[in-house]
């Protein structure tokens, strides 16, 4: 401003003391002057970002010294929050390098970006070579192909090693950023082989209890029949053994059928189920165990609606929930058996007037031998393992329990599978096939 003031001030004097042209000259001059100052120090700005050191920087006279200076702290501090950046990176990948588990960097295409030494040790691959390739190009297995496109992350995927004979990992993706995920992977070989030996300890131990509790239970019965056999005074402890060994047979009858779900990952041999026969039968065997004590209804089912499936273990799981049903509700309650669509899912419930559950539990029914109430499960001849039964057979068919229940006013357990299992037939279809 003051050298603008000044420039014109000139002018006029010079104007006052010659003539107007020679004041224009003189101002064009001092103006030209003026703008190749500032395209010198333009060109000097430009110099200096082509390589931009805090030592180079110019330090320029005018408006141009504030400029510099106003880019030298900015510079400085820019330097200082980048290094900062740095160190804190650097720490952040010294210390996923020295995690257990593999870790994969992947962004918004599923390229590497960074991973550690164990994930190149588990999965094969280099941070010098793979960065910016594919995932799907280096992990080749289908089961992670399919996990990789779903875009549902919520649960891991079990992997046999394609690199270590006889070892497994377990992989999981989260997301996070933008569209950009984290790969966990955890060398898993030991819990596998412990839950190996656990599975098998179960099964093999049921099933050399099996035979003997037979037999006891078959002595025990032939002679609380057998009339003098047993002394009236003693009928009433014989009466206690049987109920027990039936206990136990249930139990381990439960035992061995959770071990062969367990120990089949195949899957089960399909059928296609008329659902209005399963349904009913379901019915007739809770009027049958309810002995008339509760008001059980089933409400009207489609005709002509069959679920693929196997036919035992859906009749084994659904059965499972009416007979829970039946037992936890006092003599008196009302029990509902329902089949109805929800979305693009196919749900099995059954309502009860029952004691109910309180939220705390509910996340835990489905584990082994776990029960709310102990005493209640004793009295009732539950096994703690029918939850667990059912869990599996709906996973294996690809659904889940769903659970809705309150303290003092009755449960509704649900069979939810995917529509995709459902078959309408028209009645000539029915009748062919049947």
């Amino acid at each position: 401003m003051w050298l603008g003031l000044a420039t014109v001030f000139a002018c006029l004097i010079i104007w006052a003391a010659t003539d107007a042209i020679t004041a224009l000259l003189a101002f064009c001059a001092i103006v030209l002057l003026y703008l190749a100052s500032h395209l010198y120090w333009l060109h000097k700005l430009l110099q200096w970002f082509k390589k931009p050191e805090l030592n180079a920087m110019p330090v320029g006279s005018g408006i141009w010294e504030d400029v510099f200076s106003a880019i030298y702290y900015e510079k400085r501090r820019h330097s200082r929050s980048q290094a900062q950046i740095s160190s804190a990176l650097d720490r952040f990948r010294h210390a996923a390098s020295a995690l257990p588990d593999g870790v994969v960097l992947l962004n918004g295409n599923d390229q590497i970006e960074w991973c550690n030494p164990t994930a190149e040790r588990q999965l094969g691959l280099s941070i010098r070579q793979d960065t910016g390739h594919p995932i799907s190009y280096l992990v080749r297995p289908a089961d992670f192909i399919q996990y990789l496109q779903r875009q549902d992350y919520s649960e891991p995927i079990k992997l046999k090693s394609w690199r270590v004979s006889g070892a497994t990992l377990e992989i999981q993706l989260v997301p996070f950023g933008a569209n950009q995920k984290l790969l966990i992977s955890r060398d898993i070989s030991q819990m596998e082989k412990l839950e190996t030996m656990r599975r098998d300890f179960i099964a093999n131990v049921s099933h050399e209890l099996r035979t003997p509790l037979t037999v006891v239970g078959g002595f025990i019965e032939t002679l609380t029949d057998m009339e003098g056999a047993v002394p009236e005074s003693t009928r009433g402890y014989f009466g206690m053994m049987q109920e027990q060994t039936g206990r136990m047979r249930r139990l381990i009858e439960d035992l061995l059928t959770l071990s062969q779900l367990e120990n089949s990952p195949e899957a089960p041999q399909e059928t296609e189920n008329d659902l209005s026969t399963l349904l009913n039968m379901l019915l007739h065997e809770g009027i049958s165990l309810s002995q008339g004590e509760h008001d059980i209804t089933l409400e009207p089912v489609e005709p002509g609606l069959f679920i693929k499936g196997a036919a035992e273990e859906l009749h084994s799981a659904l059965g499972n929930l009416v007979s829970n049903a039946v037992r936890y509700t006092p003599e008196g309650g009302k029990i509902n058996l329902k089949l109805f669509l929800r979305g693009t899912e196919v749900l099995f419930s059954v309502r009860d007037t029952g004691i109910g559950i309180e939220q705390q539990h509910i996340d835990r029914l489905t584990e082994r031998f776990y029960r709310v109430d102990r005493s209640r499960s004793r009295e009732t001849g539950g096994t703690g393992l029918g939850l667990s039964i059912v869990k599996h057979i709906l996973t294996r068919h690809q659904g889940y329990l769903e659970i809705e229940s309150e303290a003092g006013k009755g449960s509704i357990f649900s069979a939810v599978l995917p529509q995709s299992r459902l078959v309408r037939k028209t009645p000539q279809q029915a009748g062919i096939n049947a």
